[in-house]
């Protein structure tokens, strides 16, 4: 690594970073992701390793993950989260998700319908005491039980 200025190396692992951060959905490879940075690949998961403490596989199943939250979040199937987000197994990519997150993507995706459903039934418990205090909604009043429509009257 001493043979390359400190600032060149790290412009082209961070070029591959954003190669991952862009084509994470894609079917891509140390391959792929080592000849953007115009690496062997030993060479540049050694360097990615280093920088970001992560091998780019890593980094990659990272990136995917986090997609999928976002995914789940937004109310779409596990099966179409693991195909939009580049896994080709839905077993690799439960596994996955269940590793890093700590619950099934199903499991995940239910908590997140009953969290909604539970902000809509009542929206004043997720304000946080100290708004509502700064508002003066807790004055004289029981907080809890205001109805959300004459809040946005205000």
């Amino acid at each position: 690594m001493d043979q390359y200025p400190r600032n060149y190396l790290y412009r082209r692992i961070v070029q591959s970073k954003l190669f991952i951060d862009t084509h994470y959905a894609d079917a891509i490879d140390i391959d792929n992701i080592s000849n953007e940075a115009y690496f062997s690949k030993f060479h540049f998961i050694r360097i990615f390793k280093e920088i970001y403490e992560k091998t780019p596989h890593q980094y990659l199943i990272t990136v995917r993950i986090n997609h999928a939250i976002t995914f789940l979040k937004e109310g779409l199937s596990v099966s179409e989260v693991c195909s939009s987000v580049g896994f080709e197994s839905l077993t690799s990519f439960s596994t996955l998700f269940k590793r890093t997150v700590g619950v099934s993507p199903s499991n995940f995706l239910l908590q997140e319908q009953q969290r909604k459903q539970q902000v809509a039934e009542k929206p004043l418990s997720y304000i946080p005491g100290c708004f509502a205090f700064k508002q003066e909604w807790t004055k004289d009043s029981n907080f809890e039980e205001v109805s959300f429509a004459s809040l946005t009257d205000l």
